[in-house]
């Protein structure tokens, strides 16, 4: 079998953009309105909004990979990146300060030209702290480059890319048709998602460094799709890639098999209108956690601030698995009696719902 990279029609993608139309439509009315509540919140609001998608992108980037960051560690380093700590926290883990890195230069410098010194340099910020790989530059091993699944001795080979002597040439030609591409360029793709799902599967096809490809394609992704709506998108692919990841992976590794990529196309949209309906989603979770604290906040003793702050940082997944009795001791280093009449209080005056009785009580924000 061949894969796409070893077929005479290589990098002469062909698509049928009749068949996604609808979806085309539906992208920019969703943009339209992520932008319209965008503009009606408050500079704060808008801050809040963006970092709350940052910190599920970045910790959903590395859930597909099978890797996991801790959303308070991702938090805290993005405020310092963004300079809204006015004195930066210490992040223990490395690779959450990394992909941060990562994500603040892809939306700062998002409508210059991609080129190789910006590629090896977001590989040098996400890989930092791995070791024994090699960080900002190319694979150059003579072993096949594979991506496989399966225990040792009976794995299955789901894709093998070009022979590590081909990247260099491979990623000059990428470079040249991601920037021609672009916005009014001399081959510009009109339509962003459909540009950002070709980069996606022709940059993951070459897989050019030993480790990090499929977070630094999705970075690329954001780049072409920022590029196409003229400022940083607001979404997190890596969210909607991961709530489905084997669907994520079947496509892609139907589209490495054939040049004819109508198909891949039509799944990379649907995953961008998900992400877009999230994002709306937890805009909106923000304008709610303000107006839950204008409410609220006056009737707030110090230890209930803090729960009900890390509940709100939890994002619209909520706390997992609920706030309880015991997580609120924890939380506050308060005793039980102390956790169980705060929560009691927070439920009175309607702040949290109770759920369960006894051991399974569980609390959860009421909204």
């Amino acid at each position: 079998m061949q894969y796409n990279w070893q077929q005479k029609d290589w990098t002469s993608f062909k698509y049928n953009l009749s068949d996604i139309e609808d979806l085309l439509y539906e992208f920019v009315e969703q943009q339209g309105r992520i932008s319209g509540m965008m503009n009606v919140l408050s500079e704060p609001l808008q801050q809040q909004s963006i970092i709350d998608l940052m910190v599920i992108e970045a910790v959903k980037n590395f859930e597909i990979e099978g890797e996991y960051l801790s959303r308070e560690e991702v938090l805290s380093s993005i405020r310092n990146g963004l300079g809204f700590n006015r004195i930066p926290q210490h992040i223990k883990d490395k690779r959450a300060e990394g992909i941060t890195r990562l994500m603040i230069d892809v939306r700062t410098h998002f409508a210059a030209p991609l080129d190789e010194s910006m590629l090896f340099n977001w590989h040098q910020l996400m890989m930092e702290s791995y070791l024994n790989i090699t960080k900002g530059a190319y694979r150059s091993g003579s072993e096949p480059m594979q991506v496989i699944s399966g225990a040792i001795g009976n794995e299955t080979i789901h894709f093998e890319a070009p022979p590590s002597l081909e990247v260099p040439s491979l990623m000059k030609g990428f470079f040249s048709w991601f920037n021609a591409t672009a916005p009014n360029q001399v081959h510009t793709i009109l339509h962003a998602p459909v540009r950002a799902a070709i980069a996606h599967l022709y940059f993951e096809s070459i897989h050019p460094f030993e480790d990090g490809n499929g977070r630094i394609g999705r970075a690329i992704s954001e780049k072409a799709l920022s590029q196409g709506v003229g400022q940083p998108i607001l979404l997190s692919l890596s969210s909607a890639m991961e709530m489905k990841r084997q669907d994520y992976y079947n496509a892609l590794k139907n589209a490495q098999r054939n040049n004819e990529i109508t198909a891949w196309i039509k799944y990379f949209l649907q995953t961008v209108l998900f992400a877009q309906k999230d994002a709306k989603n937890r805009v909106h979770f923000t304008i709610q956690k303000t107006q839950f604290f204008d409410q609220h906040k006056s009737k707030l003793n110090s230890r209930q601030e803090k729960v009900i702050a890390k509940m709100f940082d939890a994002g619209v997944e909520g706390f997992k698995g609920g706030m309880s009795a015991k997580k609120y001791s924890s939380i506050t280093k308060s005793s039980k009696a102390t956790a169980t009449r705060d929560l009691a209080n927070l439920v009175e005056f309607g702040a949290l719902i109770k759920v369960g009785e006894a051991r399974a009580t569980r609390y959860h924000l009421s909204l």
